[in-house]
């Protein structure tokens, strides 16, 4: 963890913030348009890399392998829990049965270089990394837009699936107001909202935030 690192490799007073990296975490409820704002800031500073979570859930159509998520088995995520690997981990009980989110530690993330990273999550996977590589390393970038918008988005992005489900897209809809409250997002200290009803200001606005710690 970043926050028990020998002394000598931590910074200095006056040295910049940046020396062993930051985290960048990107967090919004459904259809706020995480995946593509993500998507956006690793092409646009390449000098951040990736941290890539695990899902049990179904491959969806335009998902790859390795890009979105690692796509695995509940019996493989048992492996990773029982060698001591897993960071944090979410279950959902889906319609379309149990659904397991985790961020795991593959050997991808190494705190003793001065690298930058970006990840994509929930605030209670926010919470856990906060835990476990430190707050002080850990920068939430949360990601709003007015409901009424986000539910067109998310019909819209039902429509395109071959067997649209909007029975899940209600229950996320609906989950999200309270695992995204007003309450929880200030006990998580996450004070500064980025709005991505337009998503090239609000790419503008987040490459200012992070190209300062790049």
């Amino acid at each position: 963890m970043w926050s028990r690192l020998p002394r000598n490799i931590r910074k200095s007073a006056g040295e910049k913030d940046s020396i062993l990296g930051k985290i960048f975490y990107v967090m919004g409820k459904s259809a706020a348009g995480k995946d593509t704002v993500y998507r956006e800031l690793l092409r646009r500073i390449p000098e951040l890399k990736r941290i890539v979570p695990f899902t049990t859930r179904p491959m969806r159509e335009h998902e790859r392998e390795g890009r979105e998520y690692h796509f695995l088995t509940e019996a493989a995520l048992t492996q990773y829990q029982r060698q001591g690997r897993l960071i944090e981990q979410r279950v959902y009980q889906t319609t379309r049965g149990r659904w397991f989110y985790a961020t795991v530690d593959d050997g991808s993330i190494d705190p003793g270089r001065q690298s930058s990273y970006l990840g994509i999550g929930t605030l209670e996977s926010f919470q856990a990394l906060c835990r476990y590589f430190g707050r002080e390393r850990m920068m939430p970038l949360y990601l709003e837009v007015p409901d009424g918008e986000r539910l067109r988005r998310a019909i819209q992005r039902e429509e395109k699936q071959q067997n649209p489900r909007y029975d899940e897209l209600c229950r996320r809809y609906l989950a999200d107001e309270q695992d995204f409250s007003d309450l929880r997002l200030k006990e998580a200290g996450i004070r500064k909202h980025y709005d991505n009803t337009d998503l090239e200001s609000c790419l503008a606005d987040l490459i200012g935030d992070v190209i300062e710690y790049v």
